[in-house]
Parts: C-alpha cells; sequence; structure tokens
C-alpha cells in the first residue's frame, strides 16, 4: 500500500517536472506570461496592524515574528520546540578521500529516546589543503549518502528508497549499483577545491517521501498527526527541522566553521531549506534552487504550478490548512517572496532552470527582487535590478539570482554560481 501509495504521488510530481517542455501546456495550468492574471503580492514592510516598517529593529521585533507566525499556521505548520535527546556516532574517518583531497566522515546522529527511530546519517566532506576552518554547505540528498559518491567506504543508505527501472533500488533498498548515481548533482571534486566543506543526509531518515511516511520517521513521535488541528507540521516542516539537527552536530565538530554553514537545497528541499533558514537564524546563508510554488515562487502569480497541484499530488508536504488557498490563492495573507525576506540580513541565492517552467524561473526572479526593501533596512543591496536577467547572467549582490539552460536539476553550472557568491558573502566573514 506505501509503495502504490508513494508511486501515485511521487511519479506524477516527476511527470510533470520532466514533461512540460517549451511549447506545452497541460490543461488546466498556464505557461504564457500574457495569460498571468493580475495580482498584488502583500507589503512585507506592512504590520498586521497597518503599520510601516522602517527599521531594522522593527522588522527583526514586529514584523519579522509575525510574518514567522504566519507561515508555520497557513503553509508549513508549526515545529515543534520539543528538542528530542539525541547521540552523535562517528563510524568511519577516511584521512584521504577523493583523491587524497578531503577528509570523509559518516556520523549517525540516534534519537536516544526512540532507539528504533531511523537515524539521521550524515555524511561530511572536509577540504585538506585548507587554512583555518572551512564553511559548510549543509543539504538533503535525495537517492541517499551512497548516490552523492561513487567511493565504496560510504554506507549504503538503510531507509526507504523509491523503485528505479535500471534496478539500482530493489523493493525499495538501496544496491551497490546505486553508488554515485546522483553525484552530478554534488560536484564534490569543484566544492572541495575551492575550499568548502559538505554535509548531506538522505531526507528519507527522517520522513520517507509518500503519504504514509510520517508512520517510520520523525513525525512518528514528534507531534503526529492524530487530530484535525490545521497548522500541524507535515513532511516539508520534518525536513527543515531535520536540517537544523545536522546544524547542531557540526557546532561540535571542530574540523568545520558551523558559523558559516550555508542551507542549501533543490526542488522539494529547496523549499525545506529557505524554511529551515527562516527559522534558524545559525544558518548564515541560504540557496535555492528550483523551488518554485510553495518555495521561491510567488504563489499569487498563477504560472506554472499552483497550490492546488502542490496539494493534491503531495499533500502530506503542507499544513492541512494551506488547502484551504486551493484555487485562491489571493486568500493567502502572506506570499512566498516574504518567505524569502526572513532570511534577511543573511545573503540568499535563488536559482532557476530556463525549462524548468513548472516552477515558474521568472516568479522565482521577480520573488527574490521584492526581497530588496527588507535587504534595505540593513544597509544591503538586494537582487537590484528589475530585468529578468538572460541565461547564464547572473545578478544581484546580497540576494542573488541566476537562470541557466537546462532542466529541472542542480548542475555544475550552478555549484559554480553558488560557491562565487558564497566567496564574496559568507567564505570571507567570520573568519579567514
Amino acid at each position: 500500500m506505501q509503495n502504490q501509495l508513494f508511486k501515485s504521488f511521487f511519479l506524477t510530481g516527476l511527470l510533470f517536472y520532466t514533461a512540460v517542455a517549451p511549447g506545452q501546456t497541460p490543461d488546466g495550468f498556464n505557461y504564457e506570461e500574457d495569460k498571468v492574471p493580475a495580482y498584488t503580492l502583500p507589503d512585507p514592510l506592512t504590520t498586521l496592524a497597518g503599520k510601516r516598517v522602517t527599521t531594522a529593529r522593527q522588522w527583526e521585533n514586529e514584523r519579522r515574528p509575525e510574518l514567522l507566525r504566519q507561515f508555520a499556521s497557513e503553509v508549513y505548520g508549526k515545529t515543534p520546540t520539543r528538542r528530542l535527546a539525541t547521540r552523535y556516532v562517528v563510524k568511519s574517518v577516511d584521512s584521504s578521500a577523493l583523491g587524497g583531497t578531503a577528509i570523509r566522515k559518516q556520523i549517525s546522529i540516534v534519537w536516544t529516546e526512540f532507539p528504533n527511530l531511523p537515524s539521521l546519517d550524515l555524511l561530511l566532506y572536509i577540504p585538506r589543503n585548507t587554512s583555518g576552518r572551512p564553511p559548510v554547505f549543509v543539504g538533503l540528498n535525495y537517492m541517499g549518502n551512497h548516490s552523492v559518491s561513487s567511493e565504496p567506504g560510504i554506507t549504503l543508505a538503510n531507509s526507504w528508497l523509491p523503485n528505479r527501472k535500471d534496478d539500482k533500488v530493489v523493493n525499495n533498498r538501496a544496491t551497490e549499483a546505486a553508488r554515485g548515481i546522483q553525484q552530478s548533482r554534488w560536484p564534490l571534486d569543484l566544492i572541495i577545491s575551492k575550499g568548502y566543506s559538505v554535509v548531506t543526509a538522505h531526507y528519507g531518515d527522517l520522513e520517507p517521501d509518500h503519504a504514509e511516511g510520517w508512520k517510520n520517521g520523525i513525525r512518528s513521535v514528534l507531534d503526529p498527526p492524530t487530530d484535525a488541528r490545521t497548522d500541524r507540521w507535515q513532511a516539508i516542516g520534518v525536513w527543515a527541522w531535520g536540517m537544523s539537527r545536522m546544524l547542531d552536530y557540526l557546532e561540535t565538530d571542530p574540523s568545520v566553521d558551523a558559523r558559516r554553514a550555508i542551507a542549501i537545497g533543490h526542488s522539494r528541499q529547496g523549499k525545506a531549506a529557505l524554511w529551515a533558514g527562516a527559522q534558524d537564524q545559525r544558518f548564515a546563508a541560504v540557496i535555492s534552487n528550483d523551488s518554485g510554488e510553495g518555495g521561491a515562487a510567488p504563489s499569487r502569480r498563477i504560472f506554472g504550478e499552483t497550490i492546488e497541484r502542490l496539494n493534491t499530488t503531495f499533500p502530506y508536504w503542507f499544513c492541512p490548512k494551506y488547502r484551504s488557498y486551493n484555487n485562491r490563492p489571493n486568500a493567502l495573507p502572506i506570499d512566498q517572496h516574504e518567505l524569502l525576506a526572513l532570511i534577511a540580513p543573511r545573503p540568499l541565492y535563488v536559482a532557476s532552470a530556463q525549462e524548468d517552467r513548472w516552477a515558474d524561473p521568472k516568479g522565482e526572479f521577480l520573488s527574490a527582487r521584492q526581497t530588496d526593501p527588507v535587504y534595505q533596512l540593513y544597509g544591503k543591496k538586494g537582487i537590484g535590478t528589475d530585468s529578468w536577467p538572460a541565461i547564464h547572467q547572473p545578478v544581484g549582490e546580497t540576494v542573488g539570482y541566476h537562470i541557466r539552460a537546462g532542466e529541472h536539476d542542480v548542475k555544475r553550472y550552478d555549484w559554480e554560481q553558488f560557491i562565487e557568491w558564497a566567496d564574496k558573502h559568507v567564505k570571507r566573514s567570520n573568519g579567514k
């Protein structure tokens, strides 16, 4: 039953990410700019009481807490405040990984109160030839830690995985043939050569990505969906919470600089990274790649995926209250540009792909642009232009943006831009 549910939801999502090519317009979805209805975005600098925010202090003390509460109650659900007791178990250390350029650690975060709950297994790479403690990219992966590199020393994921037609995942379990199947999304050679660490974990360790996944994940013990409360957290909230737990560990590891941790995520994990960064200001910067509806793209802009489609295909991602905005995004008291604004004054990067019209690339840019007034409160420059840039022409300052050629994915080009931007806004701060 779980497999059937997952295939229904997961494969439907993949269908719309891969099948919508230029010139195609599936029934019920808009892909033409001249057919985008007029819309008005809420002002991030006006409080619920109608008061104008004019200083960073007002933003931090009044408006920012309001917006956090609204996103929790209306979109992502309220993250539980209870902390689970943890134990960090270092499973292995390879001091000559990636051809001698990196140290590779494998660490399990064990939930000591719940020994039968799957651990959150971290894969951490640290550059060997760098001075000081390096900054670190923090992100969740889709197919297990073994999928980000073909190195044989990486433990195969033990959590549930979607089956694949190529038989690299069989009976929802990884095989040896699955090593490195998504390594193009994690160019470790590039990241390490530029002096950055990177830590990742399989998002399924926190909650398997299907409708019944909560029964085998964190929500089974922490605020499970056992009543009709409309602001209860769901999968996106759990994955975001997990990124903060990864940061908890990094704060105990002297080999990296957790003060310069960069939350990064692609697609649904781009949504989770934004929500993690909004809630947890320990993240020094946030990167969203192709996060689309419910991520960086404004809901009021009717282009590509919609709130209704999200809630129909993935009803376990967002809190139940979010479903009340199906077909009426203008009724939302907030919109996604205000989620992006919650990252301020920390650096923010939003990336899009030309063929990923389902995620509304132009909308992602426009949403990032609307954060400028909030960054200005801190004397920082955001995107700084109203013109949607051409392909492969990054723009912005503290808030960066680019659109690249190609499909819904994370490419080496994306990482090259992320690193160049991080060099300017993260790497030079708080240390070497």
